[in-house]
C-alpha cells in the first residue's frame, strides 16, 4: 500500500541538480506567502502546517503563514488555492480529504484534484485507527469481527466521506452481511466523547494526535492499524494488513501543492525547501510526537500526482458502492 508505493516513487530532483545561484528566481520578493489549511486550527493538518513556515521562511527569504479555510471536508480551501494566481503565494497544505476522499463522495467537487494543482511534495503520512475505551469487551479484531457478524456495532468517524468512514464501510463489505453502522460527526472531537461516554463502540480515525491517548494509562486502546508495519509507539498492535484486511489500508497523508501552471524555477525552489525541511531533526522529532512518518524517498511532482490520482481513484470507487454522498 502506501509504504510499498513510496518506497518506488521517484524523486522530482532526481538527474535534475540545482538551478545556478545567478538564475535561481526572485521568488519571495513580498509577503506573505500562504500556506492554506482546509481544516480549523487545532486539528492534525493544522499542527503539521505550522512546523512548515519558519523552516520554510529560513531557507527562502521569505515570510510564510498558515491561512485557514476549513470547510466542506476541506474542499473550500482547497478550490481557493486552484484558483489562485500561480505566482507562488498560494499553496495549500494537501491532505487525504479533499484530494483523497472528496472526489468520490461530493457530486460537484469544483476541482480537478490532479490537474487543477501543481503538486510539490508530501510531507508525511499517519496511520489511521481503530479506536475503542480502555475498558471496552472488545479486545481484538477478533472480537470486534465477532460484534459486527453477531449483534453490530457502531463507528463513528469525523464526518461523511472522511477517509475512516470510507475504511468502515469498506471492512463491513468484506464481511459479507455484517452489520457495522457508521456514526458521523462534525469532526473527532465529539466522536470520541461519545466513544469515552459508550454511545458507540468504536472510532476509525488518524492516529496522528492521539498517541498520548491510547498509550500507558490513556482511556483508549487501538485494536489495530492502517498501516503496512506495525510502528515503534505501538509494537503489540497488529495492522489490518497482517490480520487479513490490506484492502482496508490506508493512511492520512499531507503534503504541498500550489495551483496549477505555477513557473518551474518557483516549483523547484519550493520543492527543495520542503524536502529540506522534512530532513530537519527538531521538524522530524515533532513528527514523531504525532506518529507521523514523511515518506523513505521523497514523493515529489508526478510521482505525488500519481499517488494522489491512484489513492484517489481506489477511494472514489469505495465510495460509490456503499452510495456515499457528502452534503
Amino acid at each position: 500500500m502506501l509504504r510499498r508505493q513510496l518506497l518506488a516513487a521517484p524523486s522530482l530532483l532526481a538527474g535534475t541538480g540545482f538551478l545556478p545561484a545567478q538564475a535561481q528566481p526572485a521568488w519571495p520578493t513580498r509577503a506573505p506567502v500562504r500556506l492554506v489549511v482546509g481544516f480549523p486550527p487545532g486539528g492534525f493538518s493544522d499542527f503539521v502546517a505550522r512546523l512548515l513556515p519558519g523552516p520554510m521562511g529560513q531557507i527562502l527569504g521569505g515570510t510564510f503563514v498558515v491561512e485557514n479555510r476549513p470547510g466542506a471536508g476541506a474542499t473550500i480551501g482547497a478550490d481557493h488555492v486552484a484558483k489562485s494566481a500561480p505566482d507562488g503565494y498560494s499553496f495549500f497544505v494537501t491532505h487525504v480529504s479533499p484530494h483523497g476522499t472528496a472526489p468520490g463522495v461530493f457530486p460537484q467537487l469544483p476541482y480537478d484534484v490532479v490537474n487543477d494543482f501543481t503538486h510539490l511534495a508530501m510531507v508525511c503520512d499517519t496511520p489511521t485507527a481503530i479506536l475503542v475505551r480502555r475498558d471496552s469487551p472488545l479486545r481484538s479484531m477478533a472480537d470486534l469481527v465477532a460484534a459486527i457478524r453477531g449483534p453490530g456495532a457502531r463507528f463513528g468517524t469525523s464526518g461523511v466521506g472522511s477517509i475512516g468512514h470510507l475504511q468502515g464501510e469498506l471492512l463491513q463489505r468484506m464481511l459479507g452481511s455484517a452489520r457495522y453502522d457508521h456514526v458521523p460527526y462534525r469532526g473527532t472531537a465529539p466522536a470520541l466523547q461519545d466513544l469515552l461516554a459508550g454511545s458507540i463502540e468504536t472510532v476509525f480515525d488518524p492516529l496522528a494526535g492521539q498517541i498520548t491517548q491510547v498509550t500507558g494509562n490513556g482511556p483508549m486502546r487501538v485494536l489495530a492499524i492502517s498501516a503496512p508495519s506495525r510502528i515503534a509507539a505501538l509494537p503489540d498492535v497488529p495492522t489490518l494488513n497482517e490480520l487479513g484486511y490490506a484492502e482496508v489500508t490506508a493512511t492520512a497523508w499531507m503534503g504541498l501543492s500550489g495551483p496549477r501552471n505555477l513557473p518551474a524555477p518557483i516549483v523547484q525552489r519550493a520543492t527543495e525547501a520542503v524536502l529540506a525541511t522534512i530532513e530537519r531533526a527538531d521538524f522530524r522529532a515533532r513528527l514523531d510526537e504525532l506518529t507521523c512518518f514523511p515518506p523513505p524517498r521523497p514523493v515529489t511532482g508526478d510521482a505525488f500526482a500519481g499517488f494522489i490520482r491512484e489513492f484517489s481513484t481506489k477511494w472514489m470507487a469505495v465510495a460509490r458502492a456503499a452510495n456515499i454522498i457528502a452534503s
